[in-house]
């Protein structure tokens, strides 16, 4: 169902898994090793990257479940648990402007939630689309 891709993060940190991004960028700030990243999730953030020309940072991508049960506000059930995740934001980019571009690249599936500096997207299944700011 979804195409997750295991990596080691002191080992292939510094690996590019597209022209624009590297493992260590998408590694829990716990400090573990293991990253759970999704092909579909890297490829759409890559294409995110392309279409504005400009750097994508990542705030939050995989993290473990003891890490996610700390960050407030955050589901026991995470999509960035899975490696399906990240929370980004655009150089120059506003958050209204990226949420718009993300809703329309994922059409009827994804989640897609706008918070104040950041939009969170993930590869679900099903659609899902919200504001937090």
């Amino acid at each position: 169902m979804y195409n997750v891709k295991v990596y080691d993060s002191v080992t292939e940190g510094n690996k590019h898994i597209t022209p624009h991004f590297q493992v260590k960028e998408f590694a829990c700030s716990d400090g573990s090793r293991v990253v759970f990243i999704s092909d579909d999730l890297v490829n759409l953030l890559e294409n995110i990257r392309v279409h504005y020309g400009k750097p994508l940072h990542i705030n939050s991508a995989y993290r473990t479940v003891t890490y996610n049960s700390k960050v407030s506000g955050s589901s026991s059930n995470s999509m960035h648990t899975y490696g399906l995740a990240a929370d980004i934001w655009v150089e120059s980019v506003a958050v209204n402007a990226l949420y718009a571009y993300v809703c329309e690249a994922l059409g009827n599936h994804g989640g897609v939630g706008i918070y104040n500096t950041f939009v969170h997207v993930d590869m679900r299944s099903l659609k899902s689309r919200w504001d937090n700011r």
